[in-house]
């Protein structure tokens, strides 16, 4: 074992220094600095190169984590971002924004013993804009073009890791998206703070230099059917993500001032980005000397909370059913979420939206935790004579996310889905019902995490090359 690991016992658990709390509520700049090679180095050797690697077995991507610590604690930086972008086609995003105290850090073997856990994420984050900034990071080059093409709907995580796969194999690839630029959640959904958009724009860039084609503004069933897409490409992937959002219907619902997550951050995004937000502009979609209330306990309704405190809210609040053990968001941003200003109101459920016209207070009711559901969460249960209220002057409901209905939206009836909306495919082959047409990402699997969404689309690849592979071959025999 080289001398350069195993320093657990010597060194202690660092992460990169955050932004001093009173400046990043100003901006909306990531609030980690970046590791100096130094302390990347230093924290790398940390990792005791487990036999049993459980850092990358709770990785969806089974990223080599224990190897490119130990390349980057060796000063072997190029060879470790080769390793780590082999099986990540987004490493400078997953190193940003996975919820690391869930998956990897979380489960790694010396946070169990006690030592704090190696910063997996920020040591990828690092090695990843190394690369970049050494130009390591190159366009697709293509030496063999294969006439057969891919027709790609959604350009979200797992769209875009699917077109990059299907492209190194030198296939014609296409992507079309709805929106006017590509990213999906990336660009639009998740705010600045946590991951700038530079970083997803270099990214479709050197995809756009690689060959793969973007077309933005499209939408399927208004521009061209599922049907015309078909007759158009040699196979089909459906990768739009699910961005239908969850309602809660209660009294009050029609009110002005109660918004979906997915709207509240849309417009801060796109200011961000320099677009003129009419909704924005006026102050409706603006938090700024507001009372706002979020309700959700997941990672959208933090990224709206403290979306919030950055447009200068009067004050904000989070309205969560369960404690905050039972938060289904990442520790990291709930505590980042505090530290910010952001008041946590837990064991608290919506009853009626109050207001003349627009929303100006909420009924709700405490809670309790009963005994546990068939999942093994403790159910939550309303406190008899429990009511009261709180002013709100904006409400934002961030409850998840559901799968449109892709088959009256495509145009394509056929189309089969799950009694949950989400297109149904072949577990093995993740084909749908349609031949030659497959689907990855949320929109198979429902709302979940950015590495999953990759995954699925490093998956969907290598099926559809299969798929290729076949129909050439019987196109061979008929010949």
């Amino acid at each position: 074992m080289s001398k350069k690991m195993l320093k657990f016992t010597d060194i202690g658990q660092q992460n990169p220094p955050k932004r001093e709390i009173d400046l990043r509520k100003e901006d909306f700049k990531e609030i980690y600095d970046e590791f100096i090679n130094e302390k990347a180095t230093q924290q790398s050797s940390r990792c005791s190169q487990c036999g049993v690697p459980f850092c990358q077995v709770h990785c969806p991507l089974s990223n080599n984590i224990p190897d490119w610590l130990k390349l980057t604690a060796e000063g072997r930086l190029k060879e470790a971002y080769e390793l780590s972008q082999s099986t990540n086609n987004m490493p400078e995003v997953c190193g940003r924004i996975c919820p690391q105290d869930r998956l990897c850090e979380g489960n790694c073997v010396i946070e169990q013993s006690g030592h704090g856990t190696v910063t997996i994420g920020s040591v990828e984050k690092y090695i990843t804009e190394n690369a970049w900034a050494n130009g390591w990071i190159k366009p697709i080059k293509v030496k063999n073009e294969i006439n057969q093409s891919v027709g790609i709907i959604g350009s979200g995580p797992a769209g875009l890791a699917c077109a990059e796969q299907l492209r190194t194999s030198g296939y014609k690839v296409t992507i079309y998206d709805r929106y006017d630029r590509p990213g999906g959640l990336l660009i639009y959904g998740i705010p600045n703070f946590k991951l700038e958009k530079f970083v997803v724009e270099r990214r479709t860039k050197l995809l756009k230099e690689s060959g793969i084609k973007f077309v933005q503004n499209f939408e399927v069933g208004k521009d061209s059917t599922l049907e015309e897409l078909r007759e158009k490409h040699d196979a089909i992937l459906i990768a739009t993500g699910v961005y239908k959002a969850r309602e809660i219907d209660l009294p009050g619902n029609d009110l002005e001032n109660i918004f979906p997550a997915m709207e509240f951050l849309t417009a801060s995004n796109k200011k961000g980005l320099g677009d003129k937000v009419e909704l924005f502009d006026n102050g409706k979609l603006n938090a700024e000397g507001k009372n706002i209330v979020v309700i959700g306990g997941g990672d959208t309704a933090m990224d709206c909370v403290r979306t919030a405190i950055r447009q200068n809210a009067k004050s904000v609040k989070c309205l969560y059913r369960r404690d905050k053990e039972n938060m289904p968001g990442s520790a990291r941003e709930v505590a980042n979420a505090e530290e910010e200003g952001v008041e946590f109101v837990w064991l608290t459920a919506p009853k009626e939206f109050i207001g003349k016209n627009k929303i100006e207070s909420l009924k709700v009711n405490k809670i309790k935790l009963g005994e546990p559901d068939e999942t093994g969460r403790r159910k939550p249960e309303i406190q008899k004579d429990s009511e009261f209220e709180i002013k709100s002057d904006m409400v934002i409901k961030a409850l998840g996310f559901d799968p449109e209905d892709l088959p009256t939206l495509f145009g394509s009836k056929e189309l089969q889905v799950s009694r949950w909306g989400t297109i149904k495919t072949d577990f093995d082959t993740m084909e749908t019902n349609l031949p030659g047409v497959f689907a990855a990402g949320d929109i198979i699997r429902g709302a979940s995490l950015v590495v999953w969404a990759i995954k699925d689309g490093r998956d969907a690849a290598i099926n559809i090359k299969k798929f290729l592979k076949q129909k050439t071959i019987n196109q061979e025999k008929v010949a």
